[in-house]
């Protein structure tokens, strides 16, 4: 049997990384991420070691070194196409050279290039980047670090030689270590610390709990990302950061000058907070690519994301307001739809669409959401019916930017709702749907469920739309300001706006300034103002103007691609301003370049990919019509890079070989789609609600309620009409027995209750007294919206 010595691939190939090494710098919303690679040669001639990983998209990449034994080169930032020819004139000079660079599709793929490494030689690779902290429902701030990269589907017509090649492992075959320490600084006390992930226990630093630590666990098995949730006192409360600029830069640039960071928590009216559209046209775009059959996590009972987005549709079904329009979308490398166009919601389509929703697997191939995006796009609006677009995806696309061109170029008619679901989403797909499209981003990772999540954001879909959007500086005699952002298009209820703004100018003494954010909500006009100091905070070195520069990089380079073959200026003024703050962009790379024995290479050097983790891709689940005979018509195939075909990725190549496309081909199984039974007690329930809001007495309702229909009956209260008494019992069910569960029923819960007030009961009061004796619960009416 052949051995292997140290670390090696699925191809026997040995991997010079070693291991990583992540520091994270949290103060207040920001972290400062420094991460170090450890490579090291254990061939016996050089190599070139490569290495495609993620980042997060809205992240500034502002640093690049290595370490060669007691010597550091720091790489520096220049044109990409420069830099390349760099790295290539420096390898075959003798040199070592490192190269640094964003994918040319999607700006959370990064690739580095670890150049002519001498054998028994080491290289430690460190890189350093600045991202904000999202804010989460529950008031956390989510840092996110991306240690699982998924093959990303390419459509046929995107150039594949622009795209970085993803070389991928199995997650418990990833052969290298991670570590993670965080560090933790905040103005308020710091409550817990909270992961997806293994931790040591949270050790406070001070006495009033604002400065803190934490690490992951050892051992960690690269099968999702690492996800650390910062919980602080009053972080709700808006910030705003002034920074002062470099004293060496060009006068009246953006380093140059002050940068002023700012966090705003919008709070609506509760007259607006309560009040709930009853219209609007809502689309939901699922994908059904063979990567949808994998599991949501590796834990135990765990779905398969397809089921769980099925789960979702149910859920969304059952909580649309009467009268409103919907339609359902399902994406591979093909797509379809449940409807020609937008119907009108009933019981008639809602039946109809959940036995279509039943139906779904993942089995449509590849992931290709532009096409499918396009031919929504095409449809015309339903006049009085705001355009929501729910997309569903587990983000693994190979025209990212493509994707969001379009939404941005389709804002003014729809707002944009974005799951990234299952690990290694891609955060530039996911954000950058619901930014470009006025909408919400939310991530499923780990155990989250999808529903609570979801329903959030169809609140948010629900509720009033804020218009009229300005923003008001009010500064003092000799200040002006230029705002960075993008102007606000979208606000919601409680989630944080920031703002970044560049200050000209100066004032005597202790000058301080304010920011109004003004908008119109149900013909109300909401002010919400800030008051800051000008005085400069200290500690922060360039980091918000790092940010800032980020902000303005991305609507630069958006900006570029709209204009095409005119873009050259603005590609001049984005490679200037990347060069100046010291941040990579699609135009940039870091380089750097040691002189080793200055000899050259003699031949080529060893190629060696570094494998990154990606999730398994098991073959769709399927369910022959009646068993041993199963007759030849269609079924899911692998599909290598020679053409070659195979049934499961066991009996395929190595996953370093494949293409990682799932084809949809002809002539071979036909199977019956799987329909799992809901075994979900609340799910079981809220599929027996009709449209209207209304359960009915059946043997099915008495099921879930625990009880018969015979019990049913005879608690039923005289007069009283059979739906209302099983709307009743739901309603008190719901709050009796899944109150934890409120997030995922809200909304069916509302509808309910809306019916019953409709009916104009007379006794229901008696009605809510005889369903908690026989429930058992202690639910009163106000409770139940009666």
């Amino acid at each position: 049997m052949e051995r292997c010595c140290g670390l090696v691939t699925d191809k026997k190939e040995k991997v010079p990384l070693k291991s990583v090494e992540v520091d994270v710098q949290v103060q207040g919303h920001v972290a400062t991420v420094s991460s170090t690679l450890l490579y090291v040669n254990e061939e016996q001639r050089p190599l070139e070691a490569v290495f495609v990983f993620p980042l997060p998209a809205e992240c500034a990449l502002c640093h690049f070194s290595a370490k060669l034994g007691d010597v550091e080169v720091v790489a520096k930032l220049q044109d990409k196409q420069k830099a390349r020819e760099e790295y290539d004139d420096a390898l075959s000079s003798g040199k070592q050279a490192f190269l640094l660079q964003e994918s040319e599709q999607s700006p959370d793929i990064f690739q580095l290039n670890v150049g002519s490494l001498p054998p028994e030689q080491s290289a430690a690779i460190t890189l350093v980047y600045i991202s904000e902290l999202a804010m989460q429902a529950d008031d956390a701030l989510r840092f996110c670090l991306p240690a699982v990269l998924n093959p990303r589907y390419t459509p046929r017509d995107v150039d594949q030689s622009q795209m970085a090649t993803i070389t991928s492992v199995p997650a418990d075959a990833v052969p290298y270590t991670l570590a993670v320490r965080a560090h933790l600084s905040s103005p308020q006390p710091i409550s817990k610390v909270e992961s997806n992930c293994s931790l040591e226990p949270l050790e406070y630093l001070n006495s009033d709990k604002t400065g803190a630590k934490v690490s992951l666990s050892s051992g960690h098995m690269f099968d999702r990302d690492v996800e650390l949730l910062f919980y602080y006192q009053d972080a709700h409360k808006p910030t705003a950061i002034v920074e002062v600029g470099q004293e060496s830069t060009e006068p009246g640039s953006l380093m140059k000058d002050p940068i002023v960071m700012l966090s705003c928590y919008p709070e609506f009216p509760a007259s607006v907070t309560s009040s709930l559209a009853s219209c609007g046209e809502f689309i939901f775009v699922v994908d059904r690519s063979g990567s949808m059959d994998c599991k949501m996590h590796s834990g135990k009972d765990a779905k398969m994301r397809i089921d769980s987005a099925k789960d979702t549709l149910l859920l969304l079904l059952k909580s649309l307001p009467m009268g409103c329009y919907f339609n359902i979308y399902g994406f591979g490398s093909r797509f379809e739809h449940f409807f020609p166009k937008s119907v009108e919601y009933n019981q008639k389509t809602m039946d109809e669409a959940l036995a279509k929703v039943n139906g779904m697997r993942a089995d449509m191939g590849g992931t290709e959401i532009l096409q499918p995006l396009k031919h929504i796009y095409s449809q015309p609006c339903v006049p009085n019916h705001p355009r929501q677009i729910f997309m569903f995806t587990d983000g693994e696309v190979g025209n990212t930017k493509a994707v969001l061109d379009l939404v941005k170029l389709n804002v003014h008619s729809h707002r944009c709702f974005s799951f990234g679901i299952g690990e290694g989403a891609s955060t530039a797909l996911i954000t950058g749907l619901a930014k470009e499209g006025s909408g919400h981003a939310q991530f499923i990772t780990g155990t989250d469920r999808m529903q609570p999540k979801v329903m959030q954001s169809l609140r948010y879909a629900l509720q009033p739309a804020v218009k009229d959007i300005s923003v008001e500086w009010t500064l003092p005699n000799g200040v002006s300001v230029t705002t960075l952002s993008p102007p606000l298009k979208v606000l919601f209820h409680g989630q944080r706006a920031l703002l970044y703004a560049q200050l000209k100018g100066e004032s005597p003494g202790n000058p301080e300034g304010s920011v109004t954010i003004q908008y119109s909500l149900l013909d109300q006009t909401v002010k919400n103002q800030l008051n800051f100091s000008l005085k400069p905070a200290g500690g922060t070195g360039v980091t918000v103007h790092r940010l800032a520069a980020r902000t303005l990089m991305r609507s630069m380079e958006m900006e570029e691609r709209a204009r095409g073959p005119e873009a050259k200026a603005a590609r001049e003024k984005l490679l200037e301003l990347s060069l100046q703050s010291g941040v990579s962009c699609a135009h940039t790379a870091f380089i750097a370049t040691h002189k080793a024995s200055g000899e050259t290479v003699q031949g080529p050097l060893l190629h060696r990919p570094v494998p990154t983790p990606g999730m398994a891709r098991p073959m769709a689940r399927k369910k022959a019509k009646s068993a041993p005979l199963i007759k030849i018509k269609k079924a899911t195939l692998w599909a290598g890079r020679e053409g070659k075909m195979f049934k499961s990725a066991s009996c395929a190549p190595p996953m370093a070989e494949m293409e990682y496309a799932l084809l949809d081909c002809v002539d071979d199984l036909d199977m019956e789609p799987e329909s799992p039974q809901i075994t979900d007690p609340l799910l079981q329930l809220i599929s027996l609600q009709k449209a209207t809001g209304s359960w009915h007495m059946d043997s099915s309702l008495a099921k879930v309620l625990g009880t018969t229909e015979d019990k049913l009956a005879k608690g039923e209260p005289k007069g009283v009409d059979k739906a209302v008494w099983a709307t009743v019992l739901a309603l008190i069910w719901l709050h009796g027995f899944q109150l934890k569960a409120r997030d995922e029923w809200q909304f069916v819960a509302m509808k309910a209750a809306s019916w019953i007030q409709a009916q104009k009961v007379g006794n229901i009061s008696q009605c809510v007294e005889a369903g908690n004796a026989l429930l058992g619960c202690v639910v009163d009416q106000k409770t139940l919206g009666l």
